[in-house]
């Protein structure tokens, strides 16, 4: 077997030991076949209609009720969504909800890039950004001069989930990137004010769209500097938030929404609901992360990465390799055998796979896995 120009060891996975569906990717994840047949199902009545009409807006509002069941919404919070995903996002909180001066926990690649945005904006102060290493997570400070902290639940390219809690003491809002924790790890909404997300990673859909729960002070913020330029900013259409808000009360989003996300999303939270909510979600990725952390621990060549084991996410799995075994070789001759996107993020340049263990993946599945990988390294 060769990928691109690198020769990949003829390793032939036995049948009896693959999982049963090979996508551990961490975004896009896996979709389950069940949502895909129900996108078929309305093909000739939802999709291709007007995102201005019932039959789309129906569908939004399904996604917004939903979502509040899911999470226990608190009295007064709303689901707001728009086009872009966290990256366009982060550019909407830069705009129309740091006030003034903000903070920020880094600990990786993802949980950078809201503090990156601020840093850019000329209207703001310069953001206090605490970092830690690839692998740890830092703590927020309570500090009276901020009026936004950036949180981040869990980490995607390192493996870390932090927990979600208001710095004690103080007055500022608290935002929470959620994009791949919402759905699959416990929150509670009440120590949060905005906690947004996108659809691809637990959410079982594809890319493209925010959402946000917003509390009542995220709200009435988000208004007034949405349409404020007192100090100098101007806010584009596309990243207004008062806008964004206007249309979500409507079940609709500013411009033309990718009509099959938001199906796809959700029959996912309608799958999620149906079984219990989030704390069935949120146990059932428990258990495909005792599967690989258990099996990581008692490994001869594999370690998880994150060494407290308070701080591992159990929705994306970090394994460490030692040097006698090649993880990228690994990768390659599992994705031969039809098992896709175990690679490690590309810029933590570690000797790891990244396994996702989202909801729709099948417990078993990651069990599975991990038979794979000891099969592939004894023949190597």
């Amino acid at each position: 077997m060769a990928e691109g120009d690198k020769q990949v060891p003829n390793i032939q996975i036995p049948v009896e030991m693959l999982s049963s569906d090979g996508r551990f990717g961490c975004g896009p994840s896996k979709i389950r076949k069940e949502a895909i047949e129900a996108l078929g199902e309305v093909s000739s009545t939802y999709m291709g209609t007007s995102h201005r009409q019932p039959t789309v807006k129906n569908m939004v509002g399904r996604v917004r009720d939903g979502l509040s069941q899911m999470f226990g919404a608190p009295e007064g919070y709303e689901v707001v969504l728009g086009n872009g995903g966290t990256t366009a996002f982060w550019e909407i909180a830069t705009c129309c909800l740091v006030e003034s001066h903000s903070q920020h926990l880094v600990f990786g690649e993802f949980s950078s890039k809201f503090a990156s945005s601020v840093s850019a904006a000329p209207f703001l102060s310069d953001p206090q950004v605490i970092k830690s290493d690839p692998g740890t997570r830092p703590v927020a400070v309570s500090d009276p001069s901020v009026d936004l902290y950036g949180l981040t639940h869990n980490e995607t390219s390192t493996g870390v989930a932090a927990p979600i809690a208001r710095p004690e003491g103080s007055s500022g809002l608290v935002a929470v990137d959620a994009t791949s924790a919402a759905g699959g790890i416990r929150v509670d909404l009440g120590e949060t004010d905005i906690y947004y997300f996108a659809p691809q990673k637990c959410l079982a859909s594809d890319g493209g769209l925010w959402l946000a729960f917003m509390s009542p002070a995220a709200i009435e913020r988000g208004v007034r500097l949405s349409k404020s330029a007192s100090d100098g900013r101007w806010v584009p259409e596309f990243l207004n938030l008062s806008v964004a808000i206007d249309n979500s009360r409507l079940n609709q989003t500013y411009n033309t929404p990718a009509l099959a996300t938001i199906m796809l999303l959700a029959n996912q939270v309608e799958w999620i609901n149906s079984n219990g909510g989030l704390e069935w979600s949120a146990s059932r990725c428990d258990t495909s992360a005792a599967n690989l952390y258990g099996w990581a621990d008692k490994s001869e060549f594999a370690t998880p990465f994150v060494a407290d084991p308070a701080d591992r996410s159990p929705v994306v799995g970090t394994i460490d390799f030692d040097d006698s075994v090649d993880a990228a070789v690994v990768a390659k001759v599992l994705r031969a055998n039809g098992i896709v996107d175990t690679e490690p993020y590309r810029k933590l340049g570690r000797n790891q796979l990244r396994i996702a263990m989202f909801p729709a993946v099948e417990p078993s599945d990651v069990e599975a896995l991990t038979g794979c990988i000891d099969y592939v390294v004894s023949k190597l």
